[in-house]
């Protein structure tokens, strides 16, 4: 009679309790996912209340969504429940309810299973190739389209000041969306924004400066989009009207670390979290520790796990519970929001297991993905090691792909150095020469300058011959090209202590910016500037339809005298890309050059559209030219 009474209690309690301030991660899922078996982390905002209680028992109102197994962590604030869908279940709410032998401790909490959409691998989730052209931006920094969300009461950082390069401007999604035909016309296929989840920070002490969050590298709620862009709901309109108007976008993770006002910092689930006690222990960012034969362990072990800087707590991916959370996060941002490609921050600092089952798990469920990795290291064997590659080593990564930091440095002494063995346009023959070590290069991202970096255009001495040649190099090279806002208009600067300076506002991306300065339009920019945007335009739109730069071979020619000569090429077109990087004119010696343009007389310039015969060409000193060959 007893135990009749407790069950009818705990019944009654069931259907009784439902409880406020409790938040589940992730708040939903879908049916039909491979992914079916799946962690919840329920978490109470009330410090009085805990979730983890005596004898506790969890129950879930539908039988397509079965409870596994109920996990204990430290802090009873915290519920983990590893559940199941059911590969039969429909789309439905599911009112999943748990406590122990006391009536008031049983809480209620709605979980929604949401039907998939039907358009991933057809307008949505479609990876990104060699066939793109990324622009990358800082959404803060590029245009503001909706000011009355430039400042949020309820964030801890509430200064929206234009003024203070260290504060947020105020950019947002309706801004970017305001200037699709620009990316239309300047032949970009993909928008890759630096992240745009909630960085709910106050300013912090930086590099010896007070900065804001405007970056989007300090998380502090993986499932909230910061509100200033524009929130979930803003940034679902905005992959979607990308996705309506033929355009991709990559979103960038930060697996590594969090900022130090994130929810599970200031209640942390549990000690092993995180790597280390406390920030004060920093990488020693040497990645030659994972594959060099004679590295130490403490070596090793500093490196992934010491912290990135002291207020970005390091995440251990170790522990199956972190892991569990970051992957399924990975994969719900995916299906929410139709992410077609992820740019992985701090790769060489994540746990390298914790990589590859990351990896797996998303293209499992997206084949079309893709994901490269940031790794800023010092070789192209340190490159291709995070890499599926051609290596002997201990460890094999699965990424097919990286940002490919050598090429960029490559070109950038191309543009700068003079010419020699392995400077100049030689380090670009060395550099390829490498490709050996990738198991396909393509799938690597090239660039000359990002948000970490001085702006090439500075970087150059503000050199139209050398930033054109660059443009000729970064849109034919093999890869996948990526140009960071503002290069295609010649914005420059230096970061002069902070990466704040090369982080400008897209001039005319603001209500009160004047149209004499609006580089948007052809009337806000200068002739050079001007010249700089048709010239990218024009290369990339030809890019688009060009089967050998896209999808073709790679034949390159030991530089001489400064002249360095390659060739992009399949059974249906020729292009070659010739660069005199010497102080003198240069005519070359075409039978040098016979295994490739035998039988073609002619070269079309892909920018201006003139013939010339290939046997008259010549070219002027510092000049470069992309031509089709033509028979």
């Amino acid at each position: 009679m007893k135990k009749k009474l407790l069950a009818f209690c705990l019944l009654v309690s069931i259907n009784v309790f439902a409880t406020d301030g409790i938040n589940v991660y992730p708040a939903n899922w879908w049916v039909g996912m491979k992914t079916n078996k799946i962690q919840l982390i329920f978490h109470s905002n009330d410090p009085n209340i805990n979730l983890y209680v005596d004898k506790i028992v969890a129950k879930s109102s539908s039988a397509d969504l079965r409870i596994l197994k109920i996990n204990q962590v430290e802090n009873r604030r915290y519920l983990i429940l590893d559940v199941e869908i059911g590969v039969k279940a429909k789309p439905q709410t599911v009112t999943i309810s748990f406590g122990g032998i006391i009536a008031s401790e049983w809480q209620k909490v709605k979980f929604e299973l949401k039907a998939r959409s039907n358009q991933n691998g057809k307008t949505r989730v479609l990876g990104v190739t060699a066939k793109d052209f990324i622009y990358l931006m800082m959404p803060d920094r590029f245009s503001n389209g909706d000011p009355s969300n430039d400042v949020i009461n309820e964030y801890r950082d509430r200064v929206s000041d234009r003024k203070d390069k260290f504060s947020r401007h105020g950019g947002d999604f309706k801004g970017i969306l305001n200037h699709l035909d620009y990316f239309n016309q300047l032949g970009v296929t993909t928008l890759w924004l630096t992240p745009v989840i909630e960085n709910d920070m106050p300013k912090i002490g930086e590099w010896g400066n007070t900065v804001a969050g405007y970056h989007g590298y300090w998380f502090t709620d993986h499932y909230q989009v910061d509100k200033r862009f524009g929130g979930n709901e803003g940034y679902k309109e905005f992959c979607d009207q990308l996705h309506a108007n033929g355009m991709k976008v990559i979103q960038d993770a930060v697996y590594n670390h969090v900022g130090n006002h994130h929810w599970f910092v200031l209640d942390p689930p549990m000690k092993s979290w995180f790597n280390t006690s406390q920030g004060d222990r920093g990488p020693n960012h040497r990645e030659e520790v994972f594959y060099d034969p004679y590295a130490s362990q403490k070596d090793k072990e500093s490196m992934l796990d010491g912290w990135f800087v002291p207020h970005l707590p390091d995440l251990n991916q170790k522990n199956p519970f972190v892991a569990n959370f970051l992957i399924q996060h990975a994969i719900w941002t995916t299906e929410e929001f139709g992410i077609d490609g992820w740019r992985v921050d701090t790769y060489k600092y994540c746990d390298e297991q914790f990589m590859n089952n990351c990896n797996t798990a998303l293209e499992k469920e997206f084949p079309k993905l893709t994901i490269f990795g940031e790794s800023w290291v010092n070789g192209v064997v340190a490159n291709a090691y995070f890499t599926q590659n051609n290596m002997i080593t201990p460890f094999k990564h699965n990424a097919k792909g990286m940002l490919d930091f050598q090429v960029c440095f490559a070109m950038l002494a191309g543009m700068n150095e003079e010419p020699g063995w392995l400077n100049g346009v030689g380090k670009i023959y060395q550099t390829l020469s490498q490709d050996v070590l990738y198991k396909n290069p393509m799938n690597n991202c090239i660039f000359f300058d990002n948000h970490d970096m001085d702006r090439v255009f500075s970087v150059i001495d503000e050199d139209w011959k050398k930033m054109k040649m660059g443009f000729n190099w970064l849109l034919t090279l093999r890869g996948i090209p990526q140009i960071y806002y503002g290069t295609e208009v010649l914005m420059k600067n230096k970061k002069e202590n902070t990466d704040a300076t090369v982080r400008e506002d897209f001039p005319g991306g603001w209500p009160d910016d004047k149209t004499k300065d609006n580089r948007f339009i052809k009337e806000g920019r200068s002739d050079k500037q001007d010249e700089a945007f048709e010239y990218v335009s024009r290369l990339a739109n030809f890019r688009k339809n060009s089967s050998a730069i896209t999808a073709g071979k790679t034949m390159q020619y030991i530089p001489k005298d400064g002249l360095y000569v390659y060739f992009r090429y399949d059974n249906s077109q020729t292009v070659m890309v010739i660069s005199n990087t010497s102080d003198k004119d240069a005519k070359p010696d075409w039978s040098v050059f016979s295994e490739r343009i035998k039988g073609y007389s002619q070269v079309r310039n892909v920018v201006s559209g003139k013939i010339k015969p290939l046997a008259d060409l010549e070219i002027g000193s510092k000049e470069s030219f992309v031509f089709e060959l033509l028979k």
